[in-house]
């Protein structure tokens, strides 16, 4: 077919909607990228690549076994068939009257589930849904103190069972069950989620569980939102089981499509198109009432394309700004619930188009549409990667920092202690810690030997096309999170670059991967802080805030190895006092 040909059904994408979903799609691109796109659309269908795609062929990426990761193309008929255990799920949450649930995962596990919670809110006579991702002690604690566990049904989500954070979590939350309801009854108010033949089955089946519901071994963690991992957690929250299932069908069939009529596949296609042409950086814009949808998508395209020197860095979360604050490293993807209540990015998305920056729509008619999003950006982030010649299914430096970080707190079970490393500055009461090469350069750089000087010349190493990333191993609290995001955007204002934040452990199973393995564009300020309480763990030597000291330590290793531009901050155990102070920092930084 050739290229004008595709151009001009690409210009009528939405003509088989009405035998589809609601979902409506469209783009604007710049000539020469609508050219490429146009280019590669042709390619596909003339070697019939989308029938390729669901014949599960791994001649579409690198013949790297990718065909043993592709069980979720067709997960959605097979949940389908498996809607009567759903139905019995929640007859049975909702008869034994439980009024919370709480979610213990990581990355691929908790997501998809955060996204639900969030956007769904509490379903009358089912539990409330609480996502704990974290091994922030007072996170943690934070989550324990929300609930009444003797009225709670917790959810241990983890896919390989060998994951440290879900594991140590249930092991907490397991104790303090025992402690509420009894050891006789503690078992009752577990579900687990997990792969056959997991440690975590064996766990599950040892204490008792409630249930066991199995996820499929042929879907990795972030495909896995229609898998078991999204639909228990939805169905357990109250939702329509039946009709999220009917949504993502409907994105499914879609997917088969020619790649002219085909919004996921022309999605990917214009993905690993502008990727290649150096707009590596996508940024999201979804409406007010399902923002979350954004940490979910960053996940699934940062850990698919960050690999191999090449990426596509997702950027989360960041207000919508003039066209002049933006490079030309981006995709903009507007996501909007047709009924939103705040239709300002309208006029704020035309004019990014009107200046020349690639857009893509998408709009949505209801909230369970979210769930043929869902599909359609997984279909979309492997097509990139095919696009982009790489294997979309693996994750080969996220377990870099796992490593790193199992060696240390396996250093403090027999030593009692974590490595310390001397900082390279203390001022205002926050500790600056880099590599002797890096630490060197900042010296050189700054204007003054203060707080606001080294961060003058770490921000001073940003360059046209690089992004500037805050990880932030604190409370993910929204007061933490406000003061992070405004120096974010005064540095996105400022220096021009796309901006992302990430709070720790969970960006590690997220963004982690494209930081460390993606392109060497990032420019990384890592926060730390003391840990004004801490909390025990049943059967281990080390605490929730050893942990996440060594998951600290293990990432700012891994990206100092990797050449990667990287200064840590620690503060005081007031956390807010010392953002406060980083702010201010920031301000005469920039100034």
């Amino acid at each position: 077919m050739a290229a004008a040909e595709v151009r001009r059904i690409l210009s009528k994408s939405n003509l088989l909607r009405e035998n589809q979903s609601d979902m409506n799609f469209r783009c604007l691109l710049p000539k020469e990228l609508q050219g490429t796109v146009d280019a590669t659309a042709a390619e596909w269908h003339a070697n019939s690549k989308v029938d390729r795609f669901w014949k599960k062929d791994p001649g579409l990426w690198t013949r790297d076994g990718e065909e043993k990761w592709l069980g979720w193309i067709d997960i959605v008929e097979r949940q389908q068939k498996d809607l009567p255990q759903f139905a019995a799920l929640a007859a049975d949450v909702k008869a034994n009257g439980f009024k919370s649930a709480l979610l213990l995962g990581m990355g691929g596990s908790s997501l998809c589930p955060e996204v639900l919670a969030v956007t769904f809110g509490t379903q009358p006579g089912f539990p409330a849904l609480h996502i704990v991702d974290s091994t922030d002690p007072a996170q943690v604690k934070a989550a324990r103190d929300k609930v009444n566990l003797a009225e709670t049904l917790v959810v241990v989500a983890s896919k390989s069972g060998s994951t440290l954070e879900p594991n140590i979590l249930k092991q907490y939350f397991f104790e303090e069950m025992r402690k509420a309801v009894g050891v006789e009854k503690a078992g009752s108010h577990f579900v687990a989620i997990t792969d056959p033949g997991s440690k975590m089955e064996q766990v599950a089946k040892a204490d008792g569980f409630r249930y066991i519901f199995y996820g499929d071994p042929e879907i990795g963690g972030r495909y896995s939102a229609l898998s078991s991992f999204g639909v228990v957690a939805a169905t357990i929250a109250g939702l329509d089981t039946a009709k999220l299932l009917s949504e993502a069908a409907k994105a499914v069939a879609e997917a088969k499509l020619p790649p002219a009529e085909n919004p996921a596949v022309k999605l990917g296609l214009i993905l690993g198109s502008a990727a290649n042409a150096g707009r590596d950086k996508i940024t999201i814009f979804p409406s007010p009432e399902i923002f979350d949808l954004g940490a979910w998508l960053e996940q699934l395209i940062a850990e698919s394309t960050g690999k191999l020197g090449k990426g596509i860095t997702p950027v989360d979360r960041e207000a919508i700004g003039a066209p002049s604050v933006y490079g030309h490293d981006r995709v903009f993807a507007y996501v909007k619930l047709k009924s939103t209540a705040d239709a300002s990015l309208d006029a704020k998305v035309a004019a990014l188009e009107a200046a020349g920056h690639p857009v893509v729509h998408f709009e949505i008619t209801g909230l369970y549409e979210i769930f043929g999003q869902f599909f359609t950006w997984e279909v979309a982030t492997a097509v990139a990667g095919s696009v982009m010649g790489i294997n979309t299914f693996n994750q080969p430096d996220v377990e870099a920092a796992k490593v790193e970080a199992r060696a240390l707190t396996s250093e403090y079970e027999k030593t009692g202690k974590l490595p310390e490393r001397a900082p390279v500055l203390v001022d205002e009461g926050i500790k600056l810690y880099a590599t002797g090469t890096y630490a060197g350069a900042l010296k050189e750089g700054a204007p003054a030997a203060t707080l606001a000087g080294y961060l003058r010349a770490h921000l001073d190493h940003i360059r046209p096309g690089d992004y500037f990333a805050t990880l932030a191993f604190v409370p993910m609290f929204p007061e933490h999170e406000k003061v992070i995001q405004g120096f974010r955007h005064k540095v996105r204002d400022t220096k021009k670059v796309a901006t992302c934040l990430g709070f720790g452990p969970r960006f590690l199973h997220s963004t982690g991967q494209d930081y460390k393995g993606g392109p060497n564009t990032g420019v990384f300020l890592q926060i730390t802080a003391d840990h004004a309480t801490d909390l025990a763990i049943p059967g281990q030597k080390f605490s929730f805030g050893v942990v996440i000291d060594a998951q600290a330590a293990g990432d700012l290793a891994v990206l100092e190895s990797r050449g990667r531009r990287a200064l840590r901050v620690h503060l005081g155990a007031d956390v807010a006092a010392g953002l406060k102070t980083l702010a201010a920092a920031f301000d005469q930084a920039l100034a």
